[in-house]
């Protein structure tokens, strides 16, 4: 059982949460993950990746969004309430070294699982440009933290409420046209975003590194749920990744796989907020 010590709506639909997990605190590296259920004996198990974590306090920090009904179920946990299994951390962390120039893309929640990326890439001594991207201005999250972080900060929005009017790939481009051109690429975000991120690093052959958020059931590659397609051959975003050569990935299978219960979350998205909407009418006691 982990004892919540935090909790904070960023959004309409994202929130952060900090959680007592002295373990993973000490343990965890940039780029990984972790699985939590909320009820240890018939909860579903969803990944999520470390935001942040403070060793000494022995807390990890979330970022989430409530897209399905486990998601809404932790947003509606408050502080000294309890996550019944927390199991990480997962997954191989970031190589991370003095590449030279790095640019961090992150779009919409990719943002929080960027920012101990950036924090690493910069403490090994590289000049990380930062771009963050979302639909509009409310969607925008972390911009104090990644200010902090970034030597240049590019924010862009679908409807232009706030920094450049621009997809994310647009201000990649440009960068990928200085000279010199940067060193590396990591992509975080909506599959859609990162396929085409990879895309525009590919004809300047930058390297890109992106980060998978697939269907997966227990974390340790025996059900199989997270498999993906890389260079041709079958991986499994728990135990091999979550991160690849984003010019490896075939993503239009991965977004395929994706889909396969995208009716069934959105049921179930519609009807938590429909029971949120009776709670707050009072309906639910009449």
């Amino acid at each position: 059982m982990k004892k919540i010590l935090a909790k904070e709506q960023l959004s309409e639909e994202v929130f952060r949460m900090k959680f007592e997990a002295p373990h993973i605190a000490r343990e965890r590296k940039a780029g990984q993950f972790i699985i939590i259920q909320l009820d240890s004996e018939f909860g579903e198990r969803i990944p999520l990746t470390i935001a942040d974590a403070d060793p000494d306090e022995g807390s990890v920090t979330i970022i989430f969004q409530t897209v399905g009904r486990t998601t809404h179920l932790l947003a509606d946990l408050e502080v000294g309430d309890h996550i019944a299994n927390v199991l990480g951390p997962l997954g191989h962390p970031t190589h991370i070294d003095n590449f030279g120039t790095v640019v961090c893309v992150g779009g919409g929640i990719g943002v929080a699982p960027m920012h101990p990326i950036a924090q690493a890439l910069k403490a090994a001594g590289n000049r990380v440009i930062i771009i963050m991207g979302a639909r509009n201005r409310d969607l925008i999250i972390m911009e104090d933290e990644m200010k902090k972080i970034a030597d240049e900060l590019i924010i862009c929005t679908d409807d232009g409420s706030y920094g450049r009017k621009d997809l994310v790939t647009v201000p990649l481009k440009e960068i990928c046209e200085r000279d010199p051109k940067p060193d590396m690429a990591v992509a975080i975000g909506p599959p859609i975003m990162m396929k085409f991120c990879a895309e525009t690093t590919r004809p300047y052959e930058v390297h890109t590194v992106v980060s998978l958020n697939t269907i997966m059931v227990d974390g340790t590659g025996m059900c199989g749920g997270c498999r993906v397609t890389v260079g041709g051959e079958t991986k499994f975003v728990c135990v091999d990744g979550p991160e690849f050569d984003g010019h490896k990935v075939d993503f239009d299978n991965m977004m395929l796989r994706l889909g396969s219960y995208k009716e069934q979350e959105t049921l179930d998205h519609e009807q938590c907020h429909l029971e949120m909407e009776i709670k707050e009418r009072g309906l639910d006691k009449e």
